[in-house]
């Protein structure tokens, strides 16, 4: 399976729009900060205007697989900015592409690339206990766990732990 990332583009409104707010109670939400406040509804119209939609910037790809949208990785860096701490995401939204390793091919070629194109000297992905398989994917390429806070989040009834894991660029350098 050829997965790749690629800038996001206009064409990919859609299917982000789709996952986004048209579909209700998706699974993807249940692993991603399931515990955050939903964000406000938006009209199609009104999210293409939006800032995040029109954004060019080069701090989130969409994951491709195939020839066909499946996710997106994410980056901010962290302030300071000019520090070298950078925070990544991944989401894949259909669940019919999660067990199949792309995650871990998005994130490793995300992780590469992020040091590549930016000052970064660490990059951090944050989680959720819960997320068993987000902690196990970072992991399998390198990511070590570098902090966790105990019950920081109450969801579904339960309190989970915030999960923190970390990669050194002299660490991701040795990675094959």
């Amino acid at each position: 399976m050829t997965v790749s990332l690629r800038p996001l583009s206009e064409s990919d409104l859609p299917f982000l729009y789709h996952w986004l707010y048209e579909v209700t109670e998706p699974q993807w939400k249940q692993w991603d900060g399931p515990y955050f406040a939903p964000a406000p509804h938006l009209t199609y119209d009104k999210f293409c205007q939006s800032s995040w939609a029109c954004s060019t910037d080069n701090n989130r790809r969409i994951i491709d697989v195939a020839g066909k949208p499946v996710g997106i990785v994410t980056r901010h860096e962290e302030d300071p900015v000019g520090g070298g701490w950078y925070e990544t995401g991944i989401v894949i939204y259909d669940p019919q592409h999660w067990k199949h390793g792309i995650g871990t091919q998005a994130l490793s070629l995300w992780t590469k690339l992020t040091f590549a194109e930016t000052n970064a000297h660490l990059l951090t992905l944050t989680t959720w206990s819960g997320n068993e398989r987000m902690i196990r994917c970072g992991r399998r390429i390198g990511f070590t766990e570098c902090a966790r806070i105990p019950q920081a989040r109450l969801w579904d009834g339960k309190r989970w732990d915030s999960v923190k894991l970390v990669i050194l660029r002299s660490e991701a350098e040795r990675l094959p």
